[in-house]
Order: C-alpha cells, then sequence, then structure tokens
C-alpha cells in the first residue's frame, strides 16, 4: 500500500512540474481550459444540490473512483465488469438525471444574466397574492397559488380556463371559493409575468412526498410541480386554515403572512444593499413586515432565505 501511495505521489509531482515547463501561453490555454471544466462542475452541482438526483451522482462517482483504484491495483475481474458499465455511463446518466437536466436546460435557456430588482408590478403582484392567502386562510378556504419562473409549466400542468388578467385579492377570492358553479376552485392559479395565466390548473402530485400521509392533495400537488420546475407554490390548507410554501421540492408550513412575505422576497430577490441616507431608499419596496409570533415560522424563513 505505501508503495502505491508512494507511485501516486511520484507521478503527481512529475506531471505538476512538467505542467509548467511549458511556454505561458500553453499554460494559460490548459489554466483556462480548467478553470471552465470548474464552472461547469460548480454550476452542475448548484442545480443538483439538495435534490434526489445528488445522491446517484455521488455513487456514481464512487463507483469512478472505484474503477480507477481497481484498474491500479490490476484487479482484472472487477477492471472488467466496470468497462462494461462506463462504456453506458452516458445513457445512463441521461436516464436518471432526465429530469433534472430538462429543468436545468429549461431555466439555461430562459433565466437572465443577473437577477433583477423588484419593480412596482411585480411588488403589487406579490402583495395581492399574499393578502388574498391571508384572507382565503383565515375563512378556511383551500387555495393553491403557482408562480412560474424561469422553466415554463406548459408541459407539466392539465391546463385549465385561461384567465389572463391582472392579480387581486378580490379576484383570487372569487376563483377559490367552492361552489358548484365554480369548476375553477378545486385546481390551481398560475400567476405568469404578474398575470393570472390559467385558474383551474391541475399540477402533478408529488413523488417523494407519497408517503407522508399528513399532507393532502393540494400540498402534494404543490411539491409536485417544484420538484419538476423551479416554481414556487403557495398551499392554503382548507381543514387547519395554515399557509404553506413549496420550492425546490421542499414544504414549510404554518407560515403566517409576515412569515410568507419574508420567505416570498427572499426566494424572487436578492437582498438590496443597505443604504445610509433615508432620501435614497427603494420606494418600491414592500412595507416592512412584523415579527412574526410564531418561532417555528421564524426559524423557517430563515431557512428559506438561505436557500434562495
Amino acid at each position: 500500500m505505501m508503495d502505491l501511495l508512494t507511485g501516486l505521489l511520484t507521478d503527481m509531482s512529475d506531471g505538476f512540474i512538467s505542467f509548467f515547463q511549458r511556454s505561458p501561453w500553453e499554460v494559460l490555454h490548459d489554466c483556462l481550459d480548467i478553470g471552465l471544466v470548474a464552472v461547469l462542475i460548480y454550476w452542475a452541482l448548484v442545480i443538483l444540490r439538495g435534490t434526489r438526483a445528488m445522491q446517484v451522482a455521488i455513487g456514481l462517482c464512487l463507483v469512478f473512483v472505484g474503477y480507477l483504484f481497481a484498474r491500479r491495483i490490476g484487479l482484472v475481474t472487477v477492471t472488467t465488469i466496470l468497462d462494461s458499465v462506463l462504456a453506458y455511463l452516458a445513457v445512463i446518466v441521461v436516464i436518471i438525471f432526465q429530469s433534472d437536466i430538462r429543468r436545468a436546460l429549461a431555466r439555461m435557456g430562459r433565466r437572465p444574466l443577473l437577477r433583477g430588482q423588484r419593480t412596482a408590478k411585480e411588488t403589487q403582484t406579490i402583495e395581492e397574492v399574499i393578502k388574498a392567502c391571508g384572507t382565503l386562510a383565515q375563512k378556511r378556504i383551500g387555495a393553491l397559488v403557482a408562480f412560474e419562473r424561469s422553466a415554463a409549466l406548459d408541459e407539466f400542468i392539465e391546463r385549465g380556463t385561461e384567465v389572463d388578467a391582472a392579480v387581486s385579492k378580490e379576484l383570487l377570492h372569487s376563483i377559490f371559493v367552492p361552489s358548484f358553479e365554480n369548476p375553477m376552485h378545486d385546481g390551481a392559479v398560475v400567476v405568469r409575468e404578474g398575470r393570472i395565466w390559467q385558474a383551474g390548473v391541475f399540477l402533478p402530485m408529488a413523488g417523494s412526498a407519497g408517503g407522508d400521509r399528513s399532507l393532502g392533495a393540494r400540498h402534494r400537488a404543490g411539491l409536485g410541480i417544484t420538484e419538476e420546475t423551479d416554481a414556487v407554490v403557495i398551499v392554503v390548507s382548507e381543514e387547519r386554515g395554515a399557509i404553506s410554501l413549496c420550492f425546490d421540492g421542499n414544504i414549510v408550513r404554518n407560515l403566517d403572512v409576515a412569515s410568507l412575505r419574508d420567505a416570498l422576497y427572499g426566494l424572487f430577490y436578492a437582498p438590496k444593499p443597505r443604504r445610509k441616507a433615508a432620501d435614497r431608499r427603494a420606494t418600491l419596496a414592500p412595507p416592512e413586515p412584523s415579527r412574526s409570533q410564531n418561532p417555528d415560522a421564524v426559524i423557517t424563513v430563515k431557512k428559506v432565505e438561505k436557500t434562495s
């Protein structure tokens, strides 16, 4: 074992020395190449972080390390088997990570380079949704509101009634009021580009949360769409009158209005830098939320802001 480690260290030192024994242009070219690969790997890890695919990726990395080790010490049988497996590695990766690859490509195609600051229209949209969810929770009326972000939701949902209207507390309240003549109240409202795009939409059910019997159909639908896309979903429970927030396949439960506001602005927008002069403060910022009386909700919101 010591001879093996000594040989590896010798090969690494020889390769490191020979790397810099070339022209400066060749060294700079290779450093740029290595830097681009490092950035791509970092982006891939950021996309996979916190998902079920991350565990599979770690397993594949361990298989590859085992293959290198078996080849180094001359385990012919193990090397032959792993050679056959690694020959189809590209197909295996595509099959296992198909949803994550699709989501990453959708984000790359639609996400802007920089995260914009909030505008008056976006602030008003979020505030109207927050007010509506607070009122619906008090009256124990179930609701499901999905914010479309970078990834389009067209291929993941069962289309409902196209509305194309400005977001308002009154309109959301009228959509979710249960009535036999109102078939839209059972589905979700999808907000696209600051407007209510569709109502009565059916979202895919969650796969990872299927064993949690405490989650109802609305909560599973909210989790399901966030497992497939980067949408953010607000769920209002009809039984308990509680507000939950779903994002990235996670659910935050028992939020009050102030905590929901903090969580949404933490997910949608980067924090603004503090300015010393009071007259230079942004006039479009939402009203300062009061401290939540629910300690669990406060702790949860802090976790949400770190995730964003």
